[in-house]
């Protein structure tokens, strides 16, 4: 028996997601830095990052709204579309028709026989 553990799947997608996540925070907090170090009061740097954050969450909220409108016209074109495409063919029957007695769809002879032939 081994005693060696063994890294998880999830711990093995969370750590680069953890290291993203870490990197973006630096960032944010160099950008507030920076913009300290220009005269920025700090309250005034932290919203002005908060409001550069929710700008951008309103922005892919309403792309994701477009998106989302877009596939569902989509879905309910290609149901309408579905339904009117599908006609009903007239029943085969056995009648006398135009071409004499035979199998009949609609007004057109399916059967093979001669349309010139007296009963």
């Amino acid at each position: 028996m081994t005693t060696t553990t063994r890294i998880s799947t999830a711990e093995r997608l969370g750590r680069p997601f953890g290291r993203g996540w870490r990197a973006y925070a630096r960032g944010e907090r160099r950008a507030s830095n920076w913009l300290v170090s220009k005269g920025m009061p700090a309250t005034g740097a932290i919203a002005l990052v908060w409001a550069v954050k929710l700008t951008v969450l309103g922005m892919l909220l309403y792309a994701t709204f477009w998106l989302a409108l877009l596939l569902v016209l989509f879905l309910v074109a290609g149901t309408l579309a579905s339904n009117n495409l599908e006609w009903d063919e007239p029943e085969t029957e056995w009648r006398t028709g135009p071409a004499g007695f035979g199998l009949y769809r609609g007004d057109i002879r399916v059967d093979v026989g001669d349309p010139y032939e007296d009963d």
